[in-house]
């Protein structure tokens, strides 16, 4: 443990400016947009010179489809910035599927506007755009990487408090944080509780005390503070107060957790916390939204995948006996009861015990139902549940009555995600792998009731965006 009784030392400078309030992931956004505007130039000379770009290429087609992938196959998230080879082998798939989107787009504006489509211009487009883009993503992480070693993104912490919930929140940090670098600095004073072991026998944690807060947060630069003791009786507030009024953001545990994990931490959740923040707001203006966005949606998505719906029932029908539709009842917004419309992946006989959890390697998965499921296929007949309103597009995922009992009893606040309809797909699904024990459900909570507290329709896009990730690289699936 680094600890001192009077002052800390000051923070190596940087040749370059920090930008520590910009999450990592938009700051590698930002450079792929401005890798993408330095492209376009190079593309557009590339496309005149081979005269093959018919006008309506020449739009921003391919650039918007192409970030709108880089977000949608999560390379801007924490896993994507930290296995950085794995990232980049994916770049080269990913712009693939952005310029065929976008030339998806330009054949239906085309053919929208009488005009015919010139496919070998178009396959040439595909090909300039794919190697110009896929490029300028793979210099936007060389230059994100450099970023970093030069400390430009490393932020700089000082947490009120070395207790539990300080550990809590350094873990968290190095497994879920925005922010690639941070640099921890704890005050502790012994009013506000004990030091926790696994922080006091960490020589690269630095914990001080017999220091004010103000000199602590002025010594160490300080980019934010965040109050997080244990014991909170003994705190001097009037000291907090002087932090804040010296220009130096000041933050409650909680509301930190929830703003840089995106999820809410049940473990040291407080009631008081909840019910004075914001959030929890559905206005009738919001459920009108979100019902004729879930119309949109799940019609558009019905009608695109009605062929391999159509190639599943064929496929299970000829496995063996039994219906291609399996019915069950699930639980939805206000505690009501439904029947869940799924294709059936298991044998007829696989719940002749009662109900149970599913497993890891399950056996009652039939050999078709393995591929519906990794696939995600066995879910697409819930759009026709969300067509009839009792689900949603995005929601959290709607359990079966007996588990429900079972979870309300263990896991306090769990009632609370049924304020809205369940879901095809969720902010749990798209962080959480499949989970199937009290623990899971648990942790998929805190994701959940993010997801409730922070409803918008926005949000809701941003999930079905993300749910593309999920679809096309499966993790966790049972």
């Amino acid at each position: 443990m680094s600890s001192t009784t009077m002052k800390l030392r000051r923070p190596a400078a940087s040749a370059f400016p920090r930008l520590a309030a910009v999450p990592s992931g938009v700051m590698l956004f930002t450079l792929d947009v401005l890798a993408v505007v330095l492209a376009l130039p190079l593309l557009a000379w590339a496309a005149y010179a081979g005269d093959f770009l018919p006008p309506g290429v020449r739009g921003m087609f391919f650039p918007e489809a192409n970030l709108l992938l880089l977000y949608a196959m999560g390379l801007y998230r924490r896993d994507a910035m930290t296995e950085a080879r794995r990232a980049v082998g994916r770049i080269p798939l990913v712009v693939g599927m952005g310029c065929a989107l976008a030339c998806g787009a330009i054949w239906l504006s085309m053919a929208a506007s009488g005009l015919a489509t010139d496919w070998p211009d178009l396959a040439a487009s595909f090909a300039v755009a794919g190697i110009g883009f896929t490029t300028a993503a793979v210099l936007a992480r060389l230059v994100f990487g450099l970023l970093l070693g030069r400390g430009v993104l490393h932020r700089r912490l000082l947490v009120i408090g070395a207790g539990q919930r300080a550990w809590d929140l350094l873990h968290m940090l190095g497994k879920e944080g925005r922010t690639l670098q941070d640099e921890v600095v704890f005050l502790h004073d012994p009013v506000l509780g004990t030091i926790d072991p696994r922080l006091a026998e960490n020589p690269q944690v630095s914990i001080v005390e017999n220091i004010s807060v103000l000199q602590a947060a002025q010594v160490a630069q300080a980019d934010q503070i965040v109050v997080a003791p244990d014991e909170r009786r003994g705190m001097d507030l009037d000291r907090l107060l002087a932090c804040k009024k010296a220009g130096y953001p000041v933050v409650q545990y909680l509301t930190f957790v929830e703003k840089e994990i995106r999820r809410i931490d049940l473990k040291r959740m407080e009631l008081g916390w909840l019910l004075y923040s914001d959030g929890f707001r559905f206005g009738l203006l919001d459920r009108i939204f979100k019902r004729m966005f879930d119309l949109a949606v799940s019609t558009l998505v019905l009608a695109m995948m009605a062929p391999f719906l159509l190639a599943a029932a064929i496929a299970i029908r000829m496995e063996g006996p039994g219906p291609v539709l399996y019915r069950q009842t699930r639980v939805t917004r206000d505690g009501r009861h439904f029947q869940i419309l799924k294709l059936r992946t298991m044998r007829v006989d696989a719940e002749a015990q009662g109900a149970v959890w599913a497993r890891a390697k399950d056996d009652r998965i039939t050999a078709v139902g393995h591929f519906l499921r990794r696939t995600r296929i066995d879910e697409l007949p819930q759009l026709v549940n969300i067509l009839a309103g009792d689900m949603s597009f995005v929601g959290p995922r709607p359990e079966r009555p007996e588990f429900v009992a079972e979870l309300v009893r263990e896991i306090p606040l769990y009632n609370e995600r049924h304020m809205v309809k369940a879901g095809l797909t969720g902010w749990a699904q798209i962080n959480y792998p499949y989970g199937a024990s009290v623990d899971d459900a648990r942790s998929k909570l805190s994701y959940d009731l993010y997801y409730v507290k922070n409803f918008s329709i926005l949000f809701d896009f941003v999930i079905l965006l993300q749910t593309l990730r999920v679809v096309l690289w499966p993790s966790g699936v049972r």
